[in-house]
Formats: structure tokens, sequence, C-alpha cells
């Protein structure tokens, strides 16, 4: 994997609380393991698809806010790629519409 391509953490189906910290602990084990590859500990943003979710809910939204403070912890900017229009609304009715912010593809 190429040091200056952003990490990329795929989330798919329909999400259950259960899922929340095992998709945390797979995005700290991307960060730190390249992180630790590029030698710097410096990515810049991680991108979350979400573009196979499936009927989003206040579940998928607490998955994502965990998910962006995981990746500020580690001084990095969670964008999100393929957000339906249920999820940005979601988003922004909780008051988390900078996570609704489209990644560039």
């Amino acid at each position: 994997m190429d040091a200056t391509e952003p990490i990329v953490l795929v989330v798919r189906g329909r999400l259950a609380m259960a899922d929340t910290a095992r998709l945390c602990e797979e995005l700290t084990v991307q960060i730190t393991t390249r992180g630790a590859a590029d030698g710097t500990g410096a990515i810049g943003e991680a991108i979350c698809d979400v573009g196979g979710l499936v009927r989003p809910d206040l579940v998928a939204v607490n998955t994502l806010a965990r998910l962006h403070l995981t990746a500020r912890r580690h001084g990095l900017r969670l964008r999100l790629r393929g957000a339906d229009r249920e999820l940005h609304l979601l988003l922004g009715l909780v008051g988390l519409s900078v996570l609704a912010e489209e990644a560039r593809p």
C-alpha cells in the first residue's frame, strides 16, 4: 500500500451496537500499521466507505461518531464516502453534519 493513499475502512450491512468496538479497533490497527510503516505517523485523513450501509439508523450514527473520535485521537480527519441522503439527514439531526462531508474520490 502506498503511504500517500488514505486509510479506507469499509462499513457494510446493518450495524449492531456490538460492531462499534470492532470497527474502532479495525481503524486503530490500520492507523497504527500505516503510521509505523511511513515512520512519521502522519496520514492526514481516513475514509469510511459507507456505501454498503443498509438502512442507516442511530446505531450507525453512534458508530460513525466513535470512528470519528478514534481517528481524531490519532490526529486524522474521518471522511465518509458513499453516504446516502438518509445518513446525511440523520447526521445533521444529531448535530454531526461535519461527518457528512464527502471524501474526494
